[in-house]
């Protein structure tokens, strides 16, 4: 299998947390991947390869005074499942929004359910910290799915993460996050926004 592990190191960690979850999840080839270098990491052995200790944004290396400090894998298992939920509802969300009014509401998707993750009722209710969203205070789980779904999934679909330069992606990212898509605009303002989207429809 041909492949460079470090261009897109965000789906890799998506994969890999599939894999821990059910390595049936994933293709015979990847399942031969992670299986060739978790037993070449408790061998000893060194890979070119990216380590597949959840090194990411919620769990990042330890300070050196630190590092025999062994994580909590129930804390780990939460984040990895939760960095899931969010990447899926930023690459996929727009696939369930209602952009249609007069079109049946769109199919779901099962990955964009929250029963999709395994989360136990307590594990929802738990207070968490996420350095990829906008907020300045912990969130539950389920706050946190609520506002994807505002953000994403609502009545405004947004596609944007196939865009190739990282500071645009988190600029829009966090433009809609923060609102949840949902600007107050004054009246002027919107009799603007309506000006110009008329003008956009008159023949030339």
């Amino acid at each position: 299998m041909n492949f460079t592990p470090f261009s897109n190191l965000a789906y890799m960690e998506q994969l890999y947390s599939r894999y821990r979850r059910d390595p049936q999840s994933v293709s015979a080839e990847w399942r031969q991947y992670f299986a060739e270098n978790l037993d070449a990491k408790k061998n000893g052995e060194s890979r070119l390869a990216p380590s597949f200790t959840p090194r990411s944004i919620f769990n990042p290396a330890l300070p050196a005074a630190s590092k025999e400090l062994k994580p909590d894998p129930h804390v780990a298992g939460i984040h990895e499942r939760l960095y899931e939920l969010i990447r899926n509802y930023r690459t996929r969300g727009h696939r369930i929004a209602a952009v249609n009014p007069l079109a049946p509401p769109p199919e779901p998707m099962a990955e964009l359910a929250l029963n999709y993750y395994g989360f136990t009722d307590s594990e929802l209710d738990l207070l968490v910290n996420s350095e990829t969203l906008p907020y300045n205070t912990p969130l539950t789980v389920r706050e946190i799915f609520q506002r994807l779904r505002n953000t994403y999934s609502r009545s405004i679909g947004a596609q944007f993460m196939h865009i190739g330069d990282a500071a645009i992606r988190r600029w829009l990212q966090h433009r809609m996050e923060i609102t949840q898509n949902r600007l107050e605009l004054a009246r002027d303002e919107q009799l603007r926004i309506l000006t110009r989207l008329t003008a956009t429809q008159q023949p030339p």
